[in-house]
């Protein structure tokens, strides 16, 4: 084998390594039963409900920070069909809306439905956490491009819920957004504590 062969060849078992190691042992490796039987318990019912306030960034495909992100968002429930409807307002001066229709199953999964969503994103709760797999469909402006999104809400013991999601296109990640959000009269509280 030549020099230039073998060489390409350690570097393509490099390469599947590193893709078995970040498969396994990643962020994409954990599941909803890693969680379960944990606490707080994550009632979307509860958690997702009236006046949230949030605020976030997203990481572009190197680690920067790319946008930065406040939003208000309101939920209402009617039984197990929710509507969550989201407006962010990013560093960039764009604004954005978006209407979640979340609906507990039978069989106590999520199922949620929005118009940039393409078809129906699946998830689950388990103990203190959120776990929601769907592909959503960038605007044009973005350039359109459909990603797979797996997106985790932690509930932590003060009622604020931490939000990390990974933007992957061909199975690279592209992006990934970090983001809390709370109770609007909860913001309004450590608003008033910090002053």
């Amino acid at each position: 084998m030549t020099p230039f062969l073998s060489t390409l060849l350690t570097l393509l078992i490099i390469i599947a390594a590193a893709l078995a190691l970040r498969r396994y042992l990643g962020f994409s490796a954990q599941t909803p039963a890693d969680y379960a039987g944990l606490s707080p318990r994550f009632d979307v019912r509860q958690q997702l409900s009236g006046p949230i306030e949030c605020e976030g960034v997203i990481y572009g495909p190197l680690g920067r920070v790319t946008s930065r992100f406040v939003a208000q968002m309101h939920g209402t429930w009617d039984g197990n069909h929710g509507v969550l409807r989201e407006h962010f307002s990013y560093d960039s001066g764009t604004e954005q809306t978006r209407e979640w229709r979340l609906t507990i199953e039978a069989d106590g999964k999520l199922r949620a439905e929005a118009d940039d969503v393409v078809g129906a994103g699946t998830g689950e709760v388990a103990g203190p956490t959120v776990f929601l797999n769907y592909n959503i469909k960038l605007p044009a402006s973005a350039g359109g491009h459909v990603l797979a999104v797996k997106d985790w809400m932690y509930l932590t013991q003060n009622g604020t819920i931490i939000n990390r999601s990974q933007f992957r296109k061909f199975g690279f990640k592209v992006a990934e957004l970090v983001a809390t959000m709370r109770p609007a009269a909860q913001a309004e509280t450590l608003l008033e504590a910090a002053e």
